[in-house]
């Protein structure tokens, strides 16, 4: 027993004054190499601790939601859709750029009434393009600044 431990011990110092590679799957766990699936939390998160707050634009086949997030918080602070009552009851079409248009100023007057002008326009991935650019040019001709 003792020699084999000897003989162990002999072959260990040799393979590290050879210095062999060591091959080993680090590549193929997931727990290997953490990488974030959707770094832009980070930046979520710098903009939170500067005080920024996030209008975050929600869009279904039928209405359209905005939200200003207080992410230091993790509270609602302004809220606007067309599923609001005074919004359903207009002639303009739910579905449509002028109905987000709409709820993108009544989004920006709620804001403005509780003292906010700045915030970081948060699409959730979604294109820059139809009902949330119209919902994003609401909220600037409202008032609010991004």
């Amino acid at each position: 027993m003792a020699r084999l431990c000897l003989l162990v011990a002999a072959l260990l110092q040799c393979a590290s004054a050879l210095q062999l590679p060591v091959h080993a799957a680090v590549g193929a766990s997931r727990t290997a190499s953490p990488q974030m699936k959707h770094p832009d939390y980070f930046n979520r998160l710098a903009r939170a601790e500067n005080g920024r707050l996030r209008l975050v634009v929600t869009r279904s086949n039928n209405h359209i939601y905005g939200q200003i997030i207080d992410d230091s918080k993790d509270a609602v602070v302004a809220a606007a859709s067309t599923m609001e009552k005074e919004v359903r009851e207009t002639d303009i079409g739910l579905a449509t750029c002028a109905g987000a248009t709409e709820v993108g100023k009544r989004l920006a007057a709620k804001a403005l009434a509780k003292g906010i002008e700045k915030v970081h326009f948060d699409r959730k991935g979604k294109m820059y393009h139809g009902r949330i650019a119209a919902l994003a040019d609401g909220a600037r001709e409202g008032g609010l600044s991004f």
